[in-house]
């Protein structure tokens, strides 16, 4: 699978976001399977540090990344820059105790997974989150930029994707952990008929399977964030972007027209500008405008999740502007 930057500052990436939570529900069953059968889950501090080749990338990388952030060491034996800073990473995986998996990329071994990265020169550091790769720094850095670059890493993979990591346990036998499957869920078959259709751009097919599943299981999590999404990237599939912003520039009471620009800010990655738009509208209409941007500000908390800090601050801020 072909790697793809995401950026740390602002940027909701819905796939990204429909990805983590797909992943992170299975993760949360295998390990509540594992409890079941009477494991504990946890890794052993030797498993933070691991060599990943072509062979495993999906498996080791891609799909735990889902879990725990990945941070990708790209090294060679010849580097003599990679030996003075592999070790600060290994140590420092050791350190953070389960809050980033080290993974460890011999580019003389793996030179697909270099070209795949973009790498220009080792040593080269990246992380994967929920299956979205992002670049961290090149070259030498000393101790304290680390530890700031993952503070930021481990920040935002908690906040905007709720991973919190890995369960260390001092005791654990290394490679106890790593073997666990994730259960067969009951909607496996729908979720994965959805996402399908939206990898195909058949916005009509994923908005019904999460339907289906959601007639079922009004409160399904999952099903109820694709179908958010799904439904916000049908609406904003036929627009004219320049026509929507300037009707929304011109008629700043317009609620249909504050709606559609909002939707566009969001897709486009502007998520505080699209909760501050609605916002103000409410605070500009009444009667059934306003709830129709109630309505769809809720829509789009749906969209980015609520244990989102920019959720939450707009809540708050919603509830000001109608009470």
């Amino acid at each position: 699978m072909q790697p793809r930057n995401m950026s740390m500052s602002g940027v909701v990436d819905l796939a990204a976001v429909k990805a983590a939570q797909e992943a992170k529900a299975k993760a949360e069953q295998a390990r509540a399977e594992a409890a079941r059968q009477g494991g504990t889950g946890a890794v052993s501090p030797a498993d933070l540090v691991i060599d990943v080749d072509e062979a495993g990338f999906e498996r080791e990388i891609l799909q735990r990344s889902a879990e725990v952030p990945v941070v990708i060491d790209f090294w060679a034996e010849w580097c003599q820059p990679c030996k003075q800073l592999s070790p600060v990473l290994e140590r420092l995986a050791v350190e953070y105790n389960g809050r980033f998996l080290l993974a460890k990329i011999d580019v003389d071994a793996n030179q697909m997974l270099m070209q795949q990265f973009g790498v220009q020169g080792i040593p080269a550091v990246f992380a994967v989150v929920a299956g979205q790769a992002l670049p961290l720094f090149q070259g030498a850095a000393s101790e304290e930029q680390i530890r700031g670059t993952l503070d930021q890493l481990v920040q935002v993979a908690e906040q905007r994707f709720g991973l919190t990591g890995l369960t260390v346990d001092p005791e654990a036998e290394p490679g106890g952990a790593t073997g666990a499957e994730a259960p067969e869920g009951p909607y496996d078959a729908a979720l994965n008929a959805a996402a399908l259709a939206l990898d195909a751009g058949d916005l009509d097919g994923a908005v019904r399977a999460y339907q289906n599943v959601l007639a079922d299981d009004p409160g399904h999590p999952e099903a109820k964030l694709g179908l958010a999404q799904a439904e916000l990237l049908r609406r904003v599939q036929h627009m004219d972007p320049q026509k929507v912003r300037r009707e929304a520039a011109e008629n700043p009471k317009d609620a249909e027209a504050q709606i559609a620009a909002a939707d566009l800010d969001l897709v486009g990655g502007h998520v505080e500008d699209a909760f501050g738009r609605l916002i103000e509208t409410v605070q500009r209409t009444v009667g059934d405008d306003r709830d129709a941007v109630r309505r769809r500000l809720l829509e789009l908390f749906e969209v980015v999740g609520s244990e989102d800090p920019r959720v939450v601050g707009a809540r708050r801020a919603l509830a000001r502007a109608l009470f």
